[in-house]
């Protein structure tokens, strides 16, 4: 608190500093004089109501409600008030009357800051320069208008000196200075207080010093952006102009690790990508399968569907209209419009699809160029003299996704001359990091050591074409009531009362519900529905159910489908036991990587030892199992081999929110009859839905899933508006309990997503784990936001973004969490307890490279590190999130490409839920707060004392970070990747 007289003498130069100002009477106005012009930091001058206290016990104002009134003459001093005209434009009259209140004549700090960080976005050179004589030193030195150091001691005080010489012929007023955006853990000091009303003359030679004083108590990057005003001495005065310098200053403190994970070259996005040749002669490979026969024949056609190429020039120009267009793209442009454009129905269910599908064919064919390879070298199998290997990075995470029977080309890389020699090979094995490819024997005589050659990765078209032909079918089939229900033949019949298998959904009265519906069929024709909120047992559900159909008779025939393999091996795991073994089928892709799949389940699907591979078997054999479990891609399998419509009296999609629509039509259109089949959809729509590429295809809706769709658009999927607030359970059933997370963690998602009709049911001892962990900010309270500065980072030639001060914080928590378990109660842990999700795939390697960095971490490096997409259905003790996101700038990006954090709910809401015990957010607040949903968490750690590191209400506000990367401007139009390519990374949908 400062003293009485500090407070008075500083409200003496305020007064000073109003001038003709001083007949302001209202208090608000005033203060914002105070707080937004006079002030130079936030913790050197007291408050505004402790100045005008300290004057009103002087007698040098009077206090009234929501008034000041100052007993007080400004000095005048003509050669600024004259100065300022050309600067602001006011013409003011000396001769206007004394009642009428002047214009203000100095321009408010907010908008000068904004004006000035607008400017050093486009003429940086200009500001940053000295001029007018006036020559601005540091200590330490700048290196092109910025000063960055770098401090190692938080908390300890750190000086920047600007030296500010007059070195012209003429005298130079030094008028005001001011740090354009600011935090509390700097303060400005001079020793004269130079301001616009007491400037200093600065004669030829005088310097002038201003300090700097940084005092930071967290790691992170601290910006300031500091102005520096000066006019020349004139006669008359006021003739001449003002002009500024500007410097820039970052404090950066950090341990050695942020120095370690810091960029390894600056950020170049440029990269030396070569086009592909065009004019080729292309040598076949060799197939792995030559030799194995597949007993399931081949009895419904599966088409090319390639894409026409006017719609490829029409992507290229947005499916907007340009003169650039050939006239063959504008004649189908009209028609492309009105089929985007229309409300999607069953008359135009097939051509939109078509369309929909082909335009994300286009953006992939753009997207998987970046894994193209240049001057590789592979080498002769020793086991196979037939094959080669060839090292791919990134292929054991499916970045890019490549699978047994996949094609490479590859040509020679000293070939130059087109056309040029592609060689086609063929993928037989996948190995970690390497592939094992069949080619021709031209090139096999040809082929030496250390021969170069470049790479070139192709999708894989056959699920893009089993997608196209099941919109067909849907319409051939009249699949119309099933995908556009209606209740015109939906009776209610009365459940059946059924003994669980699990006897937990006994006591759950949403799962048993929802499980007796499904066994009576009261939705027919129209989808069953499970929103399965996180954690409330959809899963479980649709186990039970299908246990329950399966039993119920002996006709009854289910198919049971995932988007993943993992999902489908996770149903078939659970049905073990349940279904008799004979009865129950786990059918894979041939292409599948038998390794991938669990042991238990190895004899219960087509894994065929003799050959090395999965095999499918005849339509006879897959006809007489009960249950078959499969991916919705392999389940058109099925169809091509002639398995009849209706032949399934079930079929169950599970996680049916994370895949496109039509990928989910390929389950249902030949194989479910529209009249007697039930379908039964259980997912979540409120979390991650499909990872779409193009940017146009989400646009038009594809991104939302079947589910969603019926939930979103089809009242019978809707709450009703008769005044009852639940679903309607013939067609619907939101599962309710919980049984993953403590209330704490639960709660903001509980509130924005699912009507606060979520209920904690998960074991108390497991939810309460940490409730009492020393490091809590509140005992009871798992949750903790940890408030960053950093700054988001770029290397070399890779577009995504990371950020080390985040990493530096994960670190210290993942220390203190490893050195506490186990200890005063808490449960010991293991590498699968803990999960750490960041939206940033180079945040994920920089996560990684800390963990096998930092020796107290060694025993810890095989916690998972992932993107939410790779969380989304797991769970863990405890969770760790890295936001990443430190500037303003991107944040459009983020919003317009839908990637990130921010502006994405649904991403918010799957890392959110992950946690059971523990959920430590790491995150810039100021960055943050600027999104609802962010801002709502935020401010709930705060009220709960979870809150804790860089408190946000020390920045000042939007013109705070602005400048970070001001003169940065984003474009990605020199990059051929799409943005979700670029920032994302999303791996590759390896299922067949």
């Amino acid at each position: 608190m400062p003293s009485l007289r500090t407070s008075y003498e500083v409200g003496l130069d305020f007064l000073e500093f109003l001038g003709q100002r001083i007949s302001k009477t209202d208090r608000n106005e005033l203060q914002d004089i105070y707080n937004f012009e006079f002030k130079r930091d936030g913790s050197r001058e007291p408050k505004f109501s402790n100045v005008i206290s300290a004057l009103s016990c002087f007698n040098k104002a009077s206090i009234r409600p929501g008034k000041v009134i100052f007993h007080w003459k400004p000095k005048v001093r003509v050669y600024y008030c004259d100065q300022w005209k050309s600067f602001t434009q006011q013409k003011t009259s000396t001769s206007a009357p004394a009642s009428s209140s002047p214009k203000p004549v100095l321009t408010p700090k907010r908008k000068l800051a904004s004006e000035i960080l607008n400017k050093l976005r486009v003429k940086r050179a200009e500001l940053i320069k000295d001029k007018g004589g006036v020559e601005i030193t540091s200590d330490p030195n700048a290196t092109k208008g910025k000063v960055t150091f770098i401090i190692k001691e938080q908390g300890k005080l750190f000086v920047v000196k600007f030296h500010i010489v007059n070195r012209g012929e003429n005298c130079v007023y030094f008028t005001y200075y001011t740090a354009l955006h600011k935090m509390r853990c700097f303060t400005l000091i001079d020793e004269r207080r130079v301001n616009r009303v007491s400037p200093l003359l600065l004669c030829p030679g005088e310097s002038y010093a201003v300090e700097v004083h940084y005092k930071v108590h967290h790691h992170g990057h601290f910006p300031a952006t500091m102005y520096f005003e000066f006019c020349p001495e004139a006669d008359p005065p006021g003739s001449a102009k003002p002009f500024c310098v500007v410097r820039e200053l970052e404090a950066v403190v950090q341990t050695g690790l942020a120095e370690t994970l810091g960029p390894e070259s600056p950020y170049n996005p440029k990269k030396n990508r070569r086009l592909r040749p065009e004019k080729r002669i292309v040598e076949e490979g060799v197939p792995p399968e030559s030799s194995i026969t597949h007993t399931l024949r081949i009895m419904a056609k599966l088409n090319q569907y390639k894409y026409p190429f006017y719609l490829k020039e029409l992507a290229k120009h947005k499916l907007e209209d340009s003169e650039r267009l050939s006239p063959p793209a504008r004649q189908q442009l009209p028609r492309v419009r009105r089929v985007l454009d229309s409300q999607l129905c069953m008359n135009n269910y097939t051509e939109r699809f078509h369309l929909l599908l082909h335009l994300e064919e286009i953006q992939m064919e753009v997207d998987i160029k970046k894994y193209d390879l240049y001057g590789k070298t592979m080498t002769l199998d020793k086991s196979n003299k037939k094959l080669l290997i060839l090292k791919v990075p990134g292929v054991a995470e499916n970045r890019p996704s490549v699978l047994r029977g996949d094609k490479l080309n590859v040509c020679l890389s000293e070939d130059r001359s087109q056309p040029i020699t592609v060689y086609e090979g063929y993928v037989h094995r996948v190995e970690l990091d390497r592939v094992k490819l069949g080619f021709s024997k031209k090139l096999l005589q040809k082929f030496v050591s250390n021969m170069k050659f470049d790479v070139e990765f192709n999708i894989n078209r056959f699920p893009i074409r089993l997608q196209h032909r099941a919109v067909e079918l849907a319409g051939q089939h009249g699949l119309g009531d099933v995908l556009f229900p209606s209740d015109k033949d939906t009776g209610h019949t009365a459940l059946p009362h059924l003994s669980m298998f699990n006897k937990d959904l006994e006591n759950n009265p949403e799962q048993k519900a929802a499980v007796q519906h499904i066994v009576s069929g009261t939705s027919k024709p129209a989808p069953y529905l499970i929103f399965g909120p996180p954690g409330t047992g959809k899963t479980v559900t649709v186990v039970e159910a299908i246990k329950q159909v399966n039993k119920s008779k002996a006709t009854t025939h289910i198919l049971a489908c995932a988007p993943s393999n993992s999902a489908c091996d996770l149903l078939c795991e659970r049905l073990l036991g349940y279904v008799d073994g004979h009865r129950l089928y786990r059918l894979c892709a041939p292409s599948r990587d038998p390794r991938t799949l669990p042991q238990k389940l190895l004899k219960h699907s087509n894994w065929n030892e003799a050959e090395d591979s999965f095999l499918l078997p005849s339509i006879q054999a897959l006809m007489d199992y009960s249950v078959i479990v499969v991916t919705l891609v392999t389940a058109g399998r099925l169809v091509t081999g002639g398995v009849g419509k209706g032949h399934f009296t079930h079929i169950f999609i599970d996680e049916a929110g994370q895949a496109m629509e039509p990928e989910c039509i390929i389950g249902i259109a030949g194989l479910l009859d529209p009249e007697k089949g039930q379908l039964v959809l259980a997912g979540d729509p409120k979390q991650l839905g499909p990872i779409l590429r193009s940017p146009l295809a989400q646009l038009h809706g594809m991104g939302q899933s079947l589910l969603e769709r019926l939930m979103k658009q089809n009242p019978l999927y809707q709450k009703s508006q008769d005044g009852h607030s639940g679903f309607d359970t013939r067609f619907v059933t939101k599962l309710l309990r919980n049984y993953r997370s403590h209330p704490a963690i639960l709660m903001i998602p509980n509130e924005l997503f699912y009507e606060n009709e979520l209920q904690v049911f998960a074991n108390e001892m497991e939810r309460e784990a940490f409730c009492r962990w020393e490091h809590l900010l509140k005992k009871g309270f798992p949750v903790v936001f940890h408030g960053v500065m950093g700054k988001d980072e770029r290397e070399a030639n890779s577009p995504s973004f990371f950020n080390v001060t985040e990493i530096e914080v994960i670190v210290s928590y993942l220390n203190k969490i490893i050195q506490t378990q186990g200890k005063k109660g808490l449960p010991k842990l293991s590498t699968s307890d803990i999960g750490i999700i960041t939206p940033y795939r180079k945040q994920v390697e920089k996560i990684r490279k800390a963990l096998n960095t930092v020796a107290e971490l060694n025993k810890w490096k095989d916690i998972k590190v992932g993107s939410v997409e790779e969380f989304q259905g797991q769970e863990r003790k405890v969770i760790i999130v890295s936001t990443v996101r430190s500037s303003v700038n991107y944040v459009k990006m983020d919003q317009d490409f839908n990637i990130g954090f921010l502006s994405n709910e649904k991403r918010f809401n799957v890392a959110m839920t992950r946690a059971k015990a523990l959920l430590i957010v790491v995150g810039n607040p100021v960055i943050l707060s600027k999104d609802p949903t962010w801002q709502r968490f935020i401010r709930y750690c705060e009220l709960e004392q979870g809150y804790t590191g860089f408190d946000y209400k020390d920045a000042e506000g939007e013109e705070d970070v602005v400048s970070r990367l001001a003169s940065l401007k984003i474009s990605s139009d020199d990059i051929d990747e799409s943005p979700l390519q670029q920032h994302m990374h999303p791996e590759w949908r390896s299922e067949q």
